[in-house]
């Protein structure tokens, strides 16, 4: 298994980085004339503002992603430190308990989408998802780290397609396992507990906001007997990476991973909002429903900031605590 530092890969995509102004904005932010460890938390704050900044108003396209992208998610998810030895350590292991069940899983993952096919082996998907079991594990047997550590993990369904997108952007295996851990551990972990608590209170937000930004949207689907939890749980579970194509996922989780991951909820109902009119005229909508249209990431980004207008405060904040907070909905 090839495995490069955190920091190879990023000065080699710098030295590369062609200069546009797009780029040299982004470049400014993520690749500094200074060290970063000579940055007060105040400047790094107003990196990470600039940046969610640029993704919103000026936002890379996929010609300059290769170069951008995989930094840029680093420094917001928080995983710009990527040891080596660690993960050689859990990569090395014998099968986990797991491993017939990630197996079973992984030849699944994103199997139509020839791209990611060519770049993504299925060994790297098992490789880097049996090295998370193997962390967590640990981590259980650790008392010395349970005050930092309020949630167990596992492996669990949908977490295949979670980590996906991390092996297709970072420029190396070792980098794709901390971004992806760190993502699951900081910024969605209720969404990948055993009982998928975070997913089914996402879904019950999804059918309180869609209440309120389209009702009559809302009581037809209703009128059908249909929940979130009926037609949008792929969606909830993987943040859309479930919709094609990738590119489009891609663009989407700039933006997730900028704002909070807990935007997916609005990101669903932009989708449905983008074929609303189809949906009231079929006498069948789950029929239209059990596969969403291909991803428009731009106009969904642009549609969700404004349902983000339309809602109450609380229930945003609800919307942006819940795959990390318990019990967020019934505050």
């Amino acid at each position: 298994m090839a495995v490069t530092s955190s920091a190879e890969p990023a000065a080699a995509t710098k030295n590369s980085t062609v200069s546009t102004p797009r780029t040299l904005a982004f470049s400014s932010i993520i690749w500094p004339t200074e060290s970063a460890t000579q940055r007060t938390e105040a400047e790094i704050d107003q990196a990470h503002k600039s940046l969610r900044r640029l993704i919103l108003t000026d936002p890379y396209d996929e010609s300059e992603a290769t170069q951008l992208r995989a930094t840029t998610w680093k420094i917001l998810l928080g995983s710009l430190e990527c040891p080596a030895p660690y993960y050689f350590d859990l990569a090395s292991r014998p099968q986990s308990t797991w491993y017939p069940k990630i197996r079973n899983d992984t030849f699944r993952t994103l199997a139509t989408d020839s791209t990611f096919k060519q770049r993504v082996h299925e060994d790297m998907l098992v490789r880097l998802l049996e090295s998370f079991v193997w962390r967590s594990h640990d981590l259980s047997e650790n008392p010395l780290d349970v005050t930092d550590r309020p949630y167990d993990f596992t492996y669990v369904q949908g977490m295949n397609v979670l980590a996906a997108p991390f092996l297709y952007t970072m420029p190396s295996e070792l980098e794709a396992f901390y971004a992806f851990t760190r993502f699951i551990e900081f910024h969605c972990p209720l969404y990948v507990q055993p009982t998928l608590e975070g997913v089914h209170r996402g879904l019950k937000l999804l059918d309180e906001c869609l209440k309120i930004v389209d009702r009559e949207l809302f009581d037809y689907l209703r009128s059908k007997n249909l929940a979130a939890e009926i037609y949008a749980f792929p969606s909830v579970l993987t943040f859309c990476a479930c919709t094609e194509p990738l590119d489009q996922v891609l663009q989407l989780w700039d933006y997730l991973i900028a704002f909070g991951v807990g935007l997916n909820v609005l990101c669903v109902i932009s989708q449905l909002y983008m074929m609303r009119d189809r949906v009231l005229a079929h006498p069948s909508p789950m029929a239209l429903l059990r596969k969403f249209p291909t991803l428009e990431a731009r106009e969904v980004i642009m549609l969700t900031n404004v349902f983000i207008r339309d809602i109450p405060k609380s229930l945003y904040d609800k919307i942006v605590r819940h795959p990390f907070e318990s019990h967020i909905i019934d505050k």
